[in-house]
């Protein structure tokens, strides 16, 4: 990472667990067999227009190794960082992005877990604030991570009201 996206002061970054990225690569592997199932459908029914759709699928193919392999890039590029007056989020693949939320702006916070989460022993904690576009989402924690984040986010987040 450049000195851009390093860890603010003493903090250092929490980095997500890989099953996000296992998570995501499962439902990415599914949706791509239905798209070849549907193509292989189409070819039956369509035995003229079989060049362009084995070219489809080629396509799929490529398409799907690519985004397997910026799911990894992504989940090792996620990390959080826990300061004394606020939250850093640094995310992103191809473009890399870091979002600071001070925690006197914090107005709700979020932990979430589907059935492919429950599946993959992982939740997601959302941090909503004042302005819609300084929220913050972390996704892919251990639900225990998820459970500390989440009330040490609501005590700092209430420490820092009260003083206003």
């Amino acid at each position: 990472m450049s000195a851009l996206f390093d860890a603010p002061g003493e903090a250092q970054w929490h980095r997500l667990p890989f099953a996000l990225a296992w998570k995501r690569r499962t439902s990415l592997v599914v949706g791509s067999l239905v798209v070849l199932a549907l193509l292989g459908m189409a070819a039956v029914a369509f035995p003229q227009a079989r060049t362009w759709l084995a070219v489809a699928v080629a396509v799929e193919l490529v398409l799907t190794a690519w985004r397997w392999w910026l799911i990894g890039r992504w989940v090792r590029n996620f990390g959080f960082a826990e300061r004394e007056d606020d939250l850093w989020v640094v995310s992103g693949a191809m473009l890399r992005r870091m979002t600071v939320v001070p925690y006197g702006r914090m107005q709700l916070v979020d932990v979430a877990q589907g059935p492919l989460d429950r599946l993959f022993g992982i939740a997601s904690v959302q941090l909503h604030t004042a302005s819609a576009s300084t929220d913050a989402h972390i996704p892919g924690l251990r639900p225990d991570d998820a459970a500390r984040l989440r009330d040490q986010l609501t005590e700092l987040g209430a420490a820092e009201l009260s003083g206003l």
